[in-house]
């Protein structure tokens, strides 16, 4: 008689045995090594004293190894004279008022207080040339260096070279007995959009940090950052970086240097992903300069330019919105002699072509005072081309005669700083000195200045910096008559007179 197997009841006799295969596998497995001949467990590594071969390892140590010791500890200090009335130990209380009261009439002798600054820097040079950030350094007296292997400068054996707070660069000088490690610098034409970066610094305090992202984005402008740079370029990154990052070295996966790490965005105060680095191009022309000449000297052409808006280029019947409208032309400058007019649109320069604000003020920027460029334009849907002799940019002429900034005297109740380089341009003025606090009850207060007035003359002192607000301080501050200030309060310019018995 034929027996028919049913299919469902092979399957069901199948299934287990398989299932039952599989399990005895695993336990074989774990019991016998069926590796091929020579493997070794990692227990067994560990027994062994073998480590990871550098193939293991992921290509960022290599870098690390190389870029670590070009990268150095920077500490600097001052000593701020501080007044005791600012000192007021219920600050921020309900009773910080009844304080001020209560002192007003007593004598107010400045303490001296410790400020103190933590960042990094990047050999870039083996015979000691060091480049770091301008705010990392900027008005302190007491600098340190200190190496990856733990050798320290400081004292007669750190110099400052130079400062360009237009770039937030910087450059020192240590005396060091034997060459150090300096990076190599990379080709800014070889920085791609999505390439991998590597931040080394000394974040917080914690030397030789590693952090490694990617590019995120080039030529970053436009950025109202504290430092104030205004010739800004940036290189964005998500590389974690944080403060005590800056002046340290934005490297690519060769170890090369991309950029000087500058700034961050952050709501918080901590890195968010969105960072920025000088890139090598500034890095190398502004160093080299302040190596050579301690200064840096830009061209100026004499002109105000503004973006060329989809409107701008539908109203003046633009092929595409590239260059930079003329909006002003500063007369006796190069542009004005050169005939240069309001409305034109320069649209290249030296035969390189322009496509916005930023790009156009490094393309001018770049050249030396002096040199000789052709502008191309175009004025009424012609194009044409303007040849001018570049003169020195009129700030870094007064920048490189200018002596080092004092401490802002205090006077009539005011407490005052130098304008950073943003603030200027936000603020749309040359320079004048921030009013940081008014003392209550003072003859300031009582005459109707405010903190964050920008207090542009005093008298018929015009203030530039701080050490002219100290120049008119020292020339009014025995005067028994009202003292005129001239002040810009968000923009709006007003006269204020001060009575020092007020």
């Amino acid at each position: 008689m034929n027996h028919r197997v049913s299919l469902k009841l092979v399957g069901a006799i199948m299934a287990p045995a398989v299932l039952v295969a599989f399990l005895v596998g695993l336990m074989l497995a774990g019991v016998l090594d069926l590796r091929p001949a020579g493997a070794q467990p990692n227990a067994a590594l560990a027994q062994t004293g073998q480590g990871l071969t550098a193939a293991d390892h992921s290509p960022f140590v290599q870098v690390a190894d190389a870029v670590l010791p070009a990268v150095v500890n920077i500490s600097a200090e001052k000593t701020v004279k501080i007044s005791q009335r600012q000192q007021s130990p219920l600050q921020g209380s309900p009773f910080e008022e009844f304080f001020r009261d209560f002192t007003r009439g007593l004598p107010d002798i400045p303490q001296e207080r410790q400020q103190n600054a933590l960042g990094s820097g990047v050999v870039i040079s083996p015979d000691g040339y060091i480049v770091t950030n301008n705010h990392v350094v900027a008005g302190f007296d007491k600098i340190a260096v200190r190496l990856s292997d733990e050798t320290e400068f400081k004292g007669s054996d750190v110099k400052v070279v130079g400062r360009d707070p237009k770039s937030d660069l910087a450059v020192l000088k240590v005396q060091s007995k034997k060459p150090l490690a300096a990076v190599t610098l990379a080709n800014p034409d070889d920085i791609k959009v999505g390439d991998w970066a590597i931040a080394v610094g000394n974040p917080f305090g914690l030397t030789g940090t590693v952090t490694v992202g990617v590019v995120s984005a080039k030529g970053r402008s436009g950025l109202p950052l504290p430092e104030g740079p205004s010739y800004q370029d940036f290189i964005q990154t998500d590389a974690s970086i944080n403060p005590g990052n800056s002046g340290g070295a934005l490297v690519n996966i060769k170890g090369e240097l991309m950029g000087i790490n500058s700034a961050i965005r952050t709501p918080t105060g901590g890195s968010v992903g969105i960072g920025f680095a000088v890139p090598v191009d500034i890095v190398k022309s502004v160093t080299d300069q302040l190596i050579k000449t301690g200064k840096v000297v830009r061209g100026y052409m004499g002109i105000r330019p503004q973006p060329v808006t989809d409107a701008i280029r539908q109203a003046m019947g633009l092929d595409d919105s590239k260059g930079v409208l003329v909006a002003d032309v500063v007369a006796g400058q190069p542009a004005d002699k050169a005939g240069i007019k309001s409305g034109d649109v320069i649209v290249a320069v030296n035969g390189e072509k322009t496509d916005g604000v930023e790009q156009f003020r490094r393309q001018v920027a770049d050249f030396a005072p002096g040199s000789s460029v052709s502008i191309g334009i175009v004025r009424d849907g012609e194009r044409t081309t303007k040849r001018m002799t570049l003169v020195t940019f009129p700030e870094d002429e007064q920048q490189a005669s200018t002596p080092p900034e004092e401490p802002a005297t205090a006077w009539l109740g005011i407490t005052v700083r130098s304008l950073t380089g943003g603030e200027r341009t936000e603020a749309k003025v040359s320079g004048g000195v921030l009013v940081e606090d008014v003392e209550a009850g003072s003859a300031a207060a009582g005459a109707g200045i405010e903190r964050g007035d920008i207090v542009l003359e005093v008298g018929k002192v015009r203030i530039g910096a701080v050490n002219d607000y100290n120049r008119a301080v020292r020339q009014f501050k025995s005067s028994n008559k009202a003292v005129l200030f001239r002040i810009n309060r968000a923009g709006s310019v007003l006269y204020i007179a001060v009575a020092p018995g007020e």
